[in-house]
Protein backbone atom coordinates (compact mmCIF):
# COMPACT_ATOMS: atom_id res chain seq x y z
CA UNK A 1 0.00 0.00 0.00
CA UNK A 2 1.61 3.29 -1.36
CA UNK A 3 -0.58 6.11 0.47
CA UNK A 4 0.23 9.83 0.92
CA UNK A 5 -2.24 10.06 3.29
CA UNK A 6 -2.34 7.62 6.30
CA UNK A 7 -4.65 4.38 6.57
CA UNK A 8 -7.06 3.80 9.88
CA UNK A 9 -10.01 6.17 11.00
CA UNK A 10 -11.50 9.21 8.75
CA UNK A 11 -14.47 10.46 10.76
CA UNK A 12 -17.73 11.70 8.70
CA UNK A 13 -17.73 14.75 10.68
CA UNK A 14 -21.14 16.22 12.08
CA UNK A 15 -21.74 19.90 12.18
CA UNK A 16 -22.72 20.83 15.63
CA UNK A 17 -25.43 23.76 15.36
CA UNK A 18 -26.85 26.64 18.41
CA UNK A 19 -29.76 26.52 19.25
CA UNK A 20 -30.42 29.29 16.95
CA UNK A 21 -29.82 27.44 14.15
CA UNK A 22 -26.33 28.72 13.69
CA UNK A 23 -23.06 26.79 13.00
CA UNK A 24 -21.74 26.16 16.86
CA UNK A 25 -17.81 27.07 15.86
CA UNK A 26 -16.73 26.41 19.41
CA UNK A 27 -18.09 23.01 19.57
CA UNK A 28 -16.89 21.80 16.43
CA UNK A 29 -13.47 22.48 18.03
CA UNK A 30 -14.06 20.57 20.61
CA UNK A 31 -15.84 17.93 18.38
CA UNK A 32 -12.12 18.34 16.44
CA UNK A 33 -10.21 17.50 19.44
CA UNK A 34 -12.57 14.56 20.61
CA UNK A 35 -12.13 12.76 17.35
CA UNK A 36 -8.51 13.10 17.16
CA UNK A 37 -8.14 12.06 21.22
CA UNK A 38 -10.19 9.05 20.13
CA UNK A 39 -7.12 8.02 17.85
CA UNK A 40 -8.67 9.28 14.20
CA UNK A 41 -5.80 9.31 11.73
CA UNK A 42 -7.61 12.19 9.42
CA UNK A 43 -10.96 14.09 8.83
CA UNK A 44 -13.73 14.54 6.39
CA UNK A 45 -14.93 17.86 6.78
CA UNK A 46 -18.28 19.11 5.10
CA UNK A 47 -19.19 16.13 4.02
CA UNK A 48 -22.97 14.56 4.15
CA UNK A 49 -22.47 13.71 7.65
CA UNK A 50 -22.11 17.47 8.11
CA UNK A 51 -25.34 18.36 6.30
CA UNK A 52 -24.02 20.36 3.51
CA UNK A 53 -26.97 20.17 1.44
CA UNK A 54 -28.51 22.15 4.17
CA UNK A 55 -25.52 24.89 4.24
CA UNK A 56 -24.57 27.60 2.30
CA UNK A 57 -21.04 27.69 0.66
CA UNK A 58 -19.92 30.32 3.26
CA UNK A 59 -21.28 27.80 6.13
CA UNK A 60 -19.10 24.92 3.97
CA UNK A 61 -16.21 27.15 4.18
CA UNK A 62 -16.65 28.00 7.42
CA UNK A 63 -16.73 24.50 8.71
CA UNK A 64 -13.68 23.64 6.98
CA UNK A 65 -11.73 26.17 7.89
CA UNK A 66 -12.41 25.57 11.56
CA UNK A 67 -11.60 22.16 11.37
CA UNK A 68 -8.19 23.04 9.64
CA UNK A 69 -7.82 25.53 12.65
CA UNK A 70 -8.96 22.93 15.40
CA UNK A 71 -6.97 20.49 13.98
CA UNK A 72 -3.62 22.45 14.04
CA UNK A 73 -1.80 20.02 11.71
CA UNK A 74 -2.21 16.94 14.61
CA UNK A 75 -3.94 15.08 11.53
CA UNK A 76 -4.82 16.19 7.97
CA UNK A 77 -8.61 16.96 6.84
CA UNK A 78 -10.36 16.64 4.06
CA UNK A 79 -13.63 18.46 2.72
CA UNK A 80 -15.85 17.99 0.06
CA UNK A 81 -18.67 20.89 -0.09
CA UNK A 82 -19.26 19.67 -3.13
CA UNK A 83 -23.32 20.11 -3.86
CA UNK A 84 -23.30 21.61 -7.34
CA UNK A 85 -24.53 19.78 -10.34
CA UNK A 86 -22.57 22.46 -12.72
CA UNK A 87 -19.02 22.18 -13.62
CA UNK A 88 -18.59 25.98 -13.12
CA UNK A 89 -20.72 25.56 -9.59
CA UNK A 90 -18.07 22.40 -9.01
CA UNK A 91 -15.26 23.77 -9.31
CA UNK A 92 -16.31 27.27 -7.16
CA UNK A 93 -17.45 24.90 -4.28
CA UNK A 94 -14.19 22.62 -4.29
CA UNK A 95 -11.44 25.85 -4.92
CA UNK A 96 -13.23 27.20 -1.93
CA UNK A 97 -12.12 24.35 0.07
CA UNK A 98 -8.96 24.32 -1.07
CA UNK A 99 -8.73 27.97 -0.54
CA UNK A 100 -10.36 27.21 3.72
CA UNK A 101 -6.73 25.11 3.83
CA UNK A 102 -8.40 21.07 3.57
CA UNK A 103 -5.49 19.07 2.35
CA UNK A 104 -7.54 17.34 0.16
CA UNK A 105 -10.99 18.04 -1.80
CA UNK A 106 -13.68 15.58 -2.24
CA UNK A 107 -15.91 14.91 -5.16
CA UNK A 108 -19.08 13.54 -4.76
CA UNK A 109 -19.70 10.62 -7.42
CA UNK A 110 -23.24 11.76 -8.12
CA UNK A 111 -22.36 15.60 -9.05
CA UNK A 112 -20.81 14.84 -12.62
CA UNK A 113 -23.77 13.65 -14.36
CA UNK A 114 -27.81 12.43 -14.04
CA UNK A 115 -28.95 8.99 -12.82
CA UNK A 116 -28.99 6.54 -15.66
CA UNK A 117 -26.64 8.46 -17.87
CA UNK A 118 -23.52 6.56 -18.91
CA UNK A 119 -19.81 6.73 -18.08
CA UNK A 120 -19.18 8.90 -21.08
CA UNK A 121 -20.70 11.99 -19.85
CA UNK A 122 -19.25 11.68 -16.42
CA UNK A 123 -15.96 11.35 -17.59
CA UNK A 124 -16.38 14.57 -19.74
CA UNK A 125 -17.47 16.57 -17.06
CA UNK A 126 -14.82 15.06 -14.67
CA UNK A 127 -12.49 15.95 -17.04
CA UNK A 128 -13.97 19.86 -17.50
CA UNK A 129 -13.19 20.60 -13.82
CA UNK A 130 -10.13 18.92 -12.90
CA UNK A 131 -9.01 21.06 -15.94
CA UNK A 132 -10.33 23.95 -13.98
CA UNK A 133 -8.63 23.29 -10.93
CA UNK A 134 -5.18 23.89 -9.53
CA UNK A 135 -3.31 20.77 -10.72
CA UNK A 136 -1.62 21.56 -6.98
CA UNK A 137 -4.52 20.36 -5.37
CA UNK A 138 -5.33 16.39 -4.44
CA UNK A 139 -7.91 15.20 -4.68
CA UNK A 140 -10.37 12.54 -3.38
CA UNK A 141 -13.73 11.18 -4.61
CA UNK A 142 -17.07 9.95 -2.27
CA UNK A 143 -20.04 7.49 -3.30
CA UNK A 144 -21.91 9.81 -1.60
CA UNK A 145 -25.84 8.62 -1.48
CA UNK A 146 -27.33 11.66 -2.19
CA UNK A 147 -29.35 12.80 -4.46
CA UNK A 148 -28.64 9.72 -5.75
CA UNK A 149 -26.26 6.80 -5.48
CA UNK A 150 -23.57 6.38 -8.40
CA UNK A 151 -21.19 3.77 -7.97
CA UNK A 152 -18.10 4.27 -9.59
CA UNK A 153 -17.19 1.44 -12.46
CA UNK A 154 -14.19 -0.02 -13.29
CA UNK A 155 -13.55 2.31 -16.24
CA UNK A 156 -14.04 5.54 -14.15
CA UNK A 157 -11.92 4.16 -11.00
CA UNK A 158 -8.91 3.65 -13.57
CA UNK A 159 -9.57 6.93 -15.10
CA UNK A 160 -9.10 8.59 -11.68
CA UNK A 161 -6.55 6.40 -10.11
CA UNK A 162 -4.21 6.85 -14.11
CA UNK A 163 -4.66 11.23 -13.29
CA UNK A 164 -2.06 10.91 -10.12
CA UNK A 165 -4.33 13.49 -8.72
CA UNK A 166 -6.51 11.45 -6.80
CA UNK A 167 -5.62 10.01 -3.21
CA UNK A 168 -9.17 9.39 -1.13
CA UNK A 169 -12.02 7.71 -2.36
CA UNK A 170 -14.75 7.14 0.38
CA UNK A 171 -16.56 3.75 -0.67
CA UNK A 172 -20.01 3.17 -0.22
CA UNK A 173 -20.48 0.20 -2.50
CA UNK A 174 -20.96 -2.33 0.92
CA UNK A 175 -19.59 -5.37 -1.13
CA UNK A 176 -16.59 -7.04 0.00
CA UNK A 177 -16.16 -8.91 -3.65
CA UNK A 178 -16.59 -5.42 -5.22
CA UNK A 179 -14.10 -3.73 -2.92
CA UNK A 180 -11.53 -6.50 -3.82
CA UNK A 181 -12.05 -5.54 -7.69
CA UNK A 182 -11.48 -1.94 -6.91
CA UNK A 183 -8.60 -3.05 -4.69
CA UNK A 184 -7.07 -4.65 -7.44
CA UNK A 185 -7.51 -1.55 -9.52
CA UNK A 186 -5.98 0.71 -7.28
CA UNK A 187 -2.69 -1.61 -6.23
CA UNK A 188 0.36 0.07 -6.70
CA UNK A 189 -1.07 3.71 -6.35
CA UNK A 190 -1.36 6.53 -3.76
CA UNK A 191 -4.97 5.84 -4.40
CA UNK A 192 -6.48 4.93 -1.00
CA UNK A 193 -9.93 3.29 -0.55
CA UNK A 194 -11.82 3.94 2.55
CA UNK A 195 -14.16 2.21 4.05
CA UNK A 196 -18.17 3.36 4.65
CA UNK A 197 -19.83 0.25 5.90
CA UNK A 198 -19.13 -1.37 9.01
CA UNK A 199 -20.31 -4.71 8.17
CA UNK A 200 -17.94 -5.17 5.17
CA UNK A 201 -14.89 -3.53 7.25
CA UNK A 202 -12.54 -6.35 8.81
CA UNK A 203 -12.50 -8.37 5.46
CA UNK A 204 -11.29 -4.97 3.30
CA UNK A 205 -9.16 -4.70 5.43
CA UNK A 206 -7.56 -7.85 5.50
CA UNK A 207 -7.60 -7.34 1.65
CA UNK A 208 -5.80 -4.17 1.89
CA UNK A 209 -8.19 -1.40 2.27
CA UNK A 210 -6.74 2.07 4.00
CA UNK A 211 -9.15 2.34 6.72
CA UNK A 212 -12.99 3.33 7.65
CA UNK A 213 -14.83 6.55 6.86
CA UNK A 214 -18.10 5.67 7.95
CA UNK A 215 -20.81 7.36 10.38
CA UNK A 216 -20.09 5.07 13.07
CA UNK A 217 -17.05 6.57 14.40
CA UNK A 218 -19.14 8.83 15.23
CA UNK A 219 -20.05 6.95 18.14
CA UNK A 220 -17.99 4.42 19.16
CA UNK A 221 -14.56 5.44 17.41
CA UNK A 222 -11.91 3.49 19.74
CA UNK A 223 -13.55 -0.04 18.20
CA UNK A 224 -12.93 1.15 14.45
CA UNK A 225 -9.55 2.46 15.55
CA UNK A 226 -8.30 -1.10 17.15
CA UNK A 227 -10.11 -2.58 14.49
CA UNK A 228 -7.91 -0.79 11.21
CA UNK A 229 -5.19 -1.19 13.58
CA UNK A 230 -5.25 -5.03 14.50
CA UNK A 231 -7.08 -6.59 11.22
CA UNK A 232 -5.46 -10.20 11.95
CA UNK A 233 -5.91 -10.36 15.86
CA UNK A 234 -7.48 -13.05 17.27
CA UNK A 235 -10.28 -11.05 18.48
CA UNK A 236 -10.86 -9.21 15.36
CA UNK A 237 -13.29 -11.20 14.32
CA UNK A 238 -15.35 -10.29 17.67
CA UNK A 239 -15.05 -6.82 17.19
CA UNK A 240 -16.09 -6.73 13.63
CA UNK A 241 -19.31 -8.95 15.12
CA UNK A 242 -20.11 -6.18 17.57
CA UNK A 243 -19.42 -2.92 15.45
CA UNK A 244 -21.58 -4.87 12.32
CA UNK A 245 -24.85 -5.10 14.94
CA UNK A 246 -23.36 -0.99 16.72
CA UNK A 247 -23.69 -0.29 13.05
CA UNK A 248 -27.60 -0.63 13.54
CA UNK A 249 -27.92 2.66 14.98
CA UNK A 250 -27.22 4.35 12.44
CA UNK A 251 -31.25 4.04 11.50
CA UNK A 252 -32.04 5.49 14.32
CA UNK A 253 -32.87 9.25 13.15
CA UNK A 254 -29.15 9.67 12.54
CA UNK A 255 -27.47 12.55 12.46
CA UNK A 256 -29.37 13.00 16.08
CA UNK A 257 -28.64 9.58 17.48
CA UNK A 258 -25.13 10.82 17.19
CA UNK A 259 -25.08 14.14 18.13
CA UNK A 260 -27.28 13.14 21.48
CA UNK A 261 -24.64 10.18 22.14
CA UNK A 262 -21.49 13.23 21.75
CA UNK A 263 -23.78 15.31 24.38
CA UNK A 264 -25.07 12.89 26.69
CA UNK A 265 -22.32 10.44 27.10
CA UNK A 266 -18.94 12.23 25.80
CA UNK A 267 -20.41 15.66 27.51
CA UNK A 268 -19.21 17.44 24.61
CA UNK A 269 -20.83 21.54 24.37
CA UNK A 270 -23.24 20.25 21.34
CA UNK A 271 -26.64 20.31 21.19
CA UNK A 272 -28.66 17.70 19.13
CA UNK A 273 -30.21 19.67 16.39
CA UNK A 274 -29.96 19.29 13.08
CA UNK A 275 -31.41 20.91 9.84
CA UNK A 276 -31.58 17.52 8.12
CA UNK A 277 -33.98 15.71 10.91
CA UNK A 278 -36.35 16.84 13.73
CA UNK A 279 -34.29 15.85 16.97
CA UNK A 280 -37.77 15.06 18.68
CA UNK A 281 -38.17 12.57 16.53
CA UNK A 282 -35.52 10.43 18.94
CA UNK A 283 -37.76 9.91 21.29
CA UNK A 284 -37.45 8.15 25.45
CA UNK A 285 -36.96 4.47 23.94
CA UNK A 286 -34.11 5.58 21.11
CA UNK A 287 -32.13 7.53 23.67
CA UNK A 288 -32.43 4.63 26.23
CA UNK A 289 -30.88 2.43 23.23
CA UNK A 290 -28.09 4.95 22.40
CA UNK A 291 -27.00 4.15 25.89
CA UNK A 292 -27.29 0.81 26.08
CA UNK A 293 -25.16 0.31 22.77
CA UNK A 294 -22.45 2.54 24.24
CA UNK A 295 -22.62 -0.18 27.42
CA UNK A 296 -22.15 -2.82 25.06
CA UNK A 297 -19.87 -1.53 22.95
CA UNK A 298 -17.38 -0.27 26.21
CA UNK A 299 -17.98 -3.99 27.10
CA UNK A 300 -16.21 -5.19 23.96
CA UNK A 301 -13.79 -2.49 24.15
CA UNK A 302 -12.90 -3.94 27.43
CA UNK A 303 -12.89 -7.68 26.93
CA UNK A 304 -11.15 -7.80 23.67
CA UNK A 305 -9.12 -4.69 22.32
CA UNK A 306 -7.12 -4.08 25.89
CA UNK A 307 -4.66 -6.30 26.66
Amino acid sequence: MNLKYPGGVWPVMLTPFTRAGEVDTEGLTALVDWYIHMGAKGLFAACQSSEIYYLTLEERRLITRTTVKAARGRVPVIASGHTSDTVSGSVRELSAMAEEGADAVIVISNHFCRSGEGDEIWLENCEKVLSQLDPAIDMGIYECPHPYKRLLTPRVLKYLADTGRFYFMKDTCCDADEIRRRLDILKGTSFGLYNANSATLLETLRAGAAGFSGVMANMHPELYVWLTEHPFHENAPMVQSAISVGALMERQVYPVCAKYHLSAIEKLPITTFCRTRDERELNATARKEVHALNDLMNDVYRRYCVD
